[in-house]
C-alpha cells in the first residue's frame, strides 16, 4: 500500500484540524489544494453546515435553584434534572461532531474547551455550558481579544473560577490567577503575586443571576479605586483586564505555542517557526491567521504522527470514517467509552484541561480501546471494504480510515483478519497508525 507525499501531507491536515479522517475527504483537499481548503474551512459559517443543523441544541427548561425550606427530596429531584441536561448536552455536542460536514470549526472549538476548560463537575448548568459553547464556536476564529473578552465575564467561567465571589469587600483571585497563569500569558508569563491581586480588583462586580445564568455586573460590588496592573494604572474593569494581560510581550508566543501543541505537536514551535506565526497573528491577535499560517508553515508539515490522538478524537474520527448513525444507545455507548478512556466533553479534570501525549495510550485503557472497536465496527458502514476482493481488503480499510500506510508489523497483522472484514476494521480503528495525528 503506498500513497503520494501530497496524500499523505493532506492526510494529516485532515486528522490535525478535524477527528480522525477519511479517504474520500482526504481526495478532496488534495482536489481543492490543502492551503485554499483550510481557508475555506477556516472562514465558513458554523450554523451553514447541513450537519449541524441536523444536530441542533437541546432547548432547556430553566432548573430554578431550590429554596431553603426544600426537602431532601426536592434537592434530589432538581440535582437529577441537572444532571439528566448535562447528559443531554454531551450527546448533542458528540452528536455534532459526527455529523458536521466541515469539522475544523468543531475541532476548534473543542480546543478552546481544553484552553478554557470549565467542568460540569461543579458548573452543572446546562445552558451555561451551551451558552459558553456557542461563544467559543462563534469567536474562536476571530480576535483573541474579542474571545478572552467574552470569557472573562462567561457565566460558566465566572462560576467555575468563583468569579461571581470577588467583591470590593472580599477580593477573589482565582479567575484573574487562572486567566494569567493559563489562558493568556502562561506561567513564565512575567506577571507578579501583586498583578493578579489588581487583576482581580478589576474583575469585581461581575455576578451571577442564578434565575437565569447570565452574568450581571453590580456596580456597588466594583472596586473602583485606581489600579496597577502590568504597568497600566487606572480604574481597571474586565475589559481592560484583558486588555493589559494581551498587551504584554508574552500573551503572543503564549498563545501560539498552547496551539501548536494541540494541533501540531508536543513540543514547542522552533524560534524562526514561533516568529512567523506570532507576525501572522499580529496586533490584531487575529485567529484565523494564525491557524492558516501555522497549518500551512513547513515545520507543521513534518509533525505527522507526533500527536496522539486523545479520546474524543478517536472516538469521534471513528464514528466519522465509518458513518456510525448517532441513535441514542450508539451516543451512549461512545460516551461511556470516552468517560472510560478518560475524556467527556464537558468534564476536563481541572481548569488545566486534559493531559495529552502518552497518557491516552495506557495499558490500562488497551482492553476499552479494542472493546470499543469492535463497537463501532459493529455499528458502522463497511460496505467499501466488504466489497473490495480479500487481497485489497487491507488497502480499502486505509483509505477508509484516511491512513496514508500501515507499518509492515500492522500490515502483517491486519493482513490476518482480511477474511472478516468487521474484525479487520476494529484491528485498523487500534492500530498505531490510527491512533495518532
Amino acid at each position: 500500500m503506498t500513497s503520494s507525499a501530497g496524500w499523505s501531507a493532506a492526510a494529516h491536515l485532515v486528522r490535525s484540524t478535524g477527528f480522525g479522517a477519511s479517504g474520500d475527504l482526504v481526495d478532496a483537499v488534495v482536489a481543492a489544494g490543502p492551503s485554499v481548503w483550510l481557508q475555506t474551512s477556516l472562514r465558513a459559517a458554523p450554523e451553514s453546515d447541513p450537519g449541524a443543523a441536523a444536530a441542533p441544541p437541546p432547548n432547556f427548561e430553566a432548573v430554578p435553584p431550590v429554596g431553603q425550606d426544600a426537602t431532601t427530596e426536592q434537592r434530589q429531584q432538581r440535582r437529577k434534572q441537572a444532571a439528566d441536561q448535562v447528559t443531554q448536552l454531551t450527546a448533542w455536542w458528540i452528536r455534532r461532531m459526527v455529523a458536521v460536514q466541515n469539522p475544523v470549526v468543531e475541532k476548534l472549538t473543542f480546543g478552546w474547551h481544553n484552553h478554557f476548560a470549565t467542568s460540569a463537575t461543579k458548573v452543572k448548568s446546562a445552558p451555561m455550558l451551551l451558552a459558553q459553547n456557542a461563544t467559543l464556536r462563534a469567536k474562536g476564529r476571530g480576535t483573541f481579544t474579542d474571545l478572552a473578552e467574552s470569557m472573562v465575564v462567561d457565566p460558566a467561567l465566572l462560576f467555575w473560577l468563583d468569579g461571581q465571589q470577588n467583591t470590593v469587600k472580599a477580593p477573589n483571585e482565582n479567575l484573574s490567577r487562572e486567566f494569567m497563569e493559563l489562558f493568556t500569558l502562561g506561567h513564565s508569563g512575567g506577571y507578579t503575586e501583586q498583578d493578579v491581586r489588581e487583576g482581580a480588583r478589576a474583575l469585581t462586580g461581575w455576578t451571577l443571576d442564578r434565575s437565569t445564568g447570565s452574568a450581571v455586573f453590580v456596580a456597588k460590588r466594583h472596586d473602583a479605586k485606581p489600579k496597577t496592573l502590568l504597568g497600566t494604572t487606572g480604574d481597571l474593569d474586565a475589559a481592560a483586564f484583558v486588555r493589559a494581560l494581551l498587551d504584554q510581550r508574552t500573551s503572543a508566543p503564549f498563545v501560539t505555542t498552547r496551539w501548536w501543541q494541540l494541533l501540531a505537536g508536543p513540543e514547542a514551535p522552533p524560534a524562526e517557526t514561533l516568529s512567523r506565526l506570532v507576525a501572522a497573528y499580529g496586533s490584531n491577535r487575529d485567529l484565523t491567521a494564525l491557524f492558516q499560517a501555522m497549518l500551512t508553515d513547513d515545520a507543521y508539515a513534518a509533525t505527522s504522527g507526533s500527536l496522539v490522538a486523545s479520546p474524543v478524537e478517536w472516538v469521534v474520527g471513528a464514528m466519522r470514517s465509518l458513518h456510525v448513525k448517532t441513535d441514542d444507545d450508539t451516543v451512549k455507548k461512545a460516551a461511556g467509552a470516552m468517560r472510560a478512556l478518560g475524556q467527556l466533553p464537558f468534564f476536563p479534570p481541572n481548569v488545566s484541561g486534559w493531559p495529552s501525549g502518552q497518557a491516552w495510550l495506557s495499558t490500562a485503557s488497551a482492553t476499552t480501546r479494542v472493546q470499543t472497536a469492535a463497537m463501532l465496527a459493529r455499528a458502522g458502514d463497511l460496505q467499501a471494504v466488504q466489497a473490495a476482493p480479500q487481497a485489497g481488503r487491507v488497502d480499502a480499510v486505509a483509505h477508509l480510515l484516511g491512513i496514508p500506510a500501515f507499518s509492515d508489523r500492522t500490515l502483517a497483522e491486519l493482513k490476518t483478519h482480511t477474511n472478516d472484514p468487521q474484525r479487520l476494521v476494529a484491528m485498523a480503528l487500534v492500530a498505531p497508525e490510527n491512533l495518532v495525528i
